[in-house]
C-alpha cells in the first residue's frame, strides 16, 4: 500500500502558527505606518485590525484582507478548507459580508503531486461555498514549502463595523471557540495524536465564523477580533491595549478543548506559544506557568473575542443562540492598572 502523503512534514510549522512572532512584527512595521489621512480609508494598518477598510460612500465600505500558511494538517482537501476559513474570518471578525475571493498558492512542483495540491484547491472552494461566495481565480508559485490562503473582499455598512480598539469599561468578555488546535496540531507533526482528536481540531478550524456578521449588526457589542496566530492573550491585548484597558480573565473559565492537557504533557505544545508569551509577558500578569500556557497557544481560524456591554448581553446570547453558536464568558475590561492582561 502506498503510503499517504503528510503536507505536515514539509513545513517548519503549521497555519496561523507559522506566523511572525508579534515582536518581530512590530520591528519590521515600525516606521511603515501608513495613516488613513485623505486615503478614503475607514480602517487602514495605522491600527492592528484584522482587516483593512476602505469607504464607497458615507455608508458602505470594502473589506479587504490576505491570509495564508503552511499545512496544518495532512489531509488536503482539509488544509484547503481550513486556510479559506481562516481567511474568511478577518471578514466576519469586522462584522462584513464576505463578497469574492482570490487563491494564493504556494507548492513544491518538484516534491508533491499537481493532484495533491487540487485538492487543497477543492478545500478551498468548499469553505468559500459555505460563506456563500465565488473562489474566482488566484496566483500560484513554485516555492520550497506548501502554502495556501486566499485573499478576500467583503462589504460592511459604517454601523456594523467593528473594531478591535473600542472595548468599553465594564464590557462582558465572550469567546466563541475552545482553544487548543496548536497543541493537537502540534501532535499531529509529531505523529502521536489520537485521530478521534485530530477530528475534533479539523471540525473547529474548517467552522466558519459567520456569526460575525451577525454580531456586527449588534450596537451593544463595542468591539470584536478573532483568534489566530498570537494566541488568545496576544489578541486580547490588542483588544485591552488599543482600548485602554486592562482585560481581566479567569483561566478556569477560558473553554478548551477535553484532550488538550494531556497532550501538553505529552510535550505538544508549539514552540510559537512560547513565542508569543516571551513577546509579551511583561504586560500579563501573573507570569503564566507551563499549566496556562494554552492561553498562547497560536489558533488557526480560532473563535470571535468579542466585547459587550453589560446592557446588551441577553440581546447578544439571543443572537448567538439563534445562530447556533456557543459563546463563553471570560471575563471583563475594566480601568487600566499596570498590566493590560490580568488572569485569575
Amino acid at each position: 500500500m502506498k503510503e499517504q502523503t503528510r503536507l505536515t512534514q514539509y513545513s517548519r510549522s503549521g497555519g496561523c502558527g507559522c506566523k511572525i512572532s508579534p515582536q518581530v512584527l512590530e520591528r519590521i512595521l515600525s516606521g511603515n505606518i501608513s495613516k488613513t489621512i485623505d486615503l478614503g480609508l475607514w480602517v487602514g494598518n495605522e491600527s492592528k485590525d484584522d482587516a483593512a477598510v476602505f469607504g464607497i460612500d458615507a455608508d458602505r465600505g470594502v473589506v479587504t484582507s490576505a491570509d495564508f500558511f503552511t499545512p496544518i494538517v495532512d489531509d488536503p482537501f482539509y488544509f484547503g478548507r481550513i486556510a479559506a476559513a481562516n481567511a474568511i474570518s478577518d471578514i466576519y471578525a469586522m462584522g462584513g459580508e464576505p463578497i469574492v475571493a482570490i487563491a494564493i498558492l504556494g507548492w513544491p512542483v518538484g516534491e508533491l503531486s499537481p493532484d495533491i495540491a487540487a485538492e487543497v484547491i477543492r478545500g478551498g472552494r468548499f469553505a468559500c461555498k459555505e460563506a456563500g461566495i465565488a473562489l474566482a481565480g488566484g496566483h500560484s508559485i513554485d516555492s520550497i514549502e506548501p502554502f495556501f490562503g486566499l485573499s478576500v473582499t467583503g462589504l460592511v455598512s459604517r454601523k456594523s463595523l467593528k473594531r478591535n480598539n473600542t472595548s468599553e469599561e465594564g464590557c462582558r468578555i465572550y469567546l466563541s471557540k475552545p482553544l487548543g488546535v496548536g497543541v493537537l496540531s502540534t501532535a499531529e507533526k509529531l505523529g502521536l495524536v489520537r485521530e478521534e482528536d485530530l477530528d475534533k481540531a479539523k471540525v473547529l478550524m474548517s467552522t466558519l465564523n459567520k456569526v460575525g456578521a451577525r454580531f456586527g449588526k449588534l450596537s451593544g457589542v463595542s468591539s470584536m477580533t478573532d483568534v489566530t496566530g498570537f494566541g488568545l492573550i496576544g489578541h486580547l491585548l490588542e483588544m485591552a491595549e488599543g482600548s485602554g484597558l486592562t482585560a481581566q480573565i479567569t483561566y478556569s473559565k477560558v473553554p478548551k478543548l477535553d484532550c488538550v492537557e494531556q497532550y501538553i504533557k505529552f510535550g505538544c505544545l508549539p514552540s510559537g506559544a512560547r513565542r508569543n508569551y516571551e513577546s509579551f509577558r511583561g504586560k500579563v500578569t501573573p507570569d503564566l506557568d507551563d499549566g496556562k500556557m494554552l492561553l498562547c497557544d497560536p489558533q488557526t481560524n480560532g473563535g470571535l473575542l468579542v466585547a459587550v456591554k453589560k446592557n446588551d448581553e441577553n440581546e447578544f446570547l439571543a443572537a448567538s443562540e439563534e445562530e447556533g453558536v456557543e459563546v463563553f464568558l471570560i471575563g471583563e475590561f475594566v480601568k487600566r492598572s499596570g498590566y493590560a492582561i490580568e488572569v485569575l
